[in-house]
């Protein structure tokens, strides 16, 4: 993953999980079971918490391309769309099949935090 399509997309989730917290906070409070309101706010945190990690990425990447930190970016997008998307889809659907899907998600945010942990340890410094 490149810098540019990094911030693209880590722009995107921004703007989608800032639109779907508000959604959840006026929309759907009134309609979902607490327990399904909790659900639906863990998936936009951790996409929140992930789109700024991916933002992260993409200005590491712009300043020095790492193989490394372009895997966490990945990992942290397919994570989004695993746990986050799971979890959405288990809301608006019902369907509980989606649920065991999230776990998937939550590995590769572990991974992608370990994987930018030692590539962020190996990146060399720039001097000023």
């Amino acid at each position: 993953m490149n810098s540019r399509l990094c911030l693209w997309i880590a722009s995107i989730s921004g703007a989608l999980t800032v639109g779907l917290g508000a959604f959840g906070a006026h929309g759907l409070k009134a309609v979902l079971s607490p327990y399904l309101l909790d659900v639906y706010e863990t998936a936009v945190q951790y996409q929140m918490w992930h789109t700024l990690a991916l933002f992260g990425c993409g200005i590491l990447l712009r300043n020095s391309f790492s193989k490394g930190v372009s895997y966490a970016a990945l990992l942290f997008t397919i994570g989004m769309l695993f746990f986050s998307g799971s979890l959405y889809a288990l809301v608006f659907t019902g369907i509980k099949w989606f649920g065991p899907i999230t776990p998937l998600g939550g590995f590769c945010f572990i991974i992608g935090w370990l994987t930018l942990a030692v590539s962020t340890y190996r990146l060399t410094e720039v001097s000023k």
